[in-house]
């Protein structure tokens, strides 16, 4: 079993409030969900308006088809209008 995840340090910079901020998130987060059958989260900072970090992942029985279902997430994010990514990561776990 193998699980891949993401995380993506993102700049909203249209955002003028937090609800707007908010909005954008939980789009991103939720359409991640249903659309690419990975697990989704805000991780970042909550507080700041212009600022978030939202984080994938995905199991599945080959390494190949988790770093498939993160990237397509993560596709979805970089060409999200409102959005501009300025940092990522990745990370992997291997169990038996």
């Amino acid at each position: 079993m193998y699980v891949a995840a993401v995380r993506m340090e993102l700049h909203l910079g249209q955002s003028a409030s937090l609800k707007h901020r908010r909005s954008i998130v939980r789009h991103l987060v939720e359409t991640s969900r249903h659309r690419f059958g990975v697990s989704a989260a805000e991780v970042g900072p909550h507080d700041r308006w212009q600022q978030a970090a939202i984080g994938f992942a995905a199991v599945a029985s080959t390494a190949s088809h988790a770093a498939t279902l993160v990237e397509r997430a993560e596709r979805f994010v970089w060409s999200h209008p409102e959005v501009e990514v300025v940092g990522t990561e990745r990370g992997w776990v291997e169990l038996d």
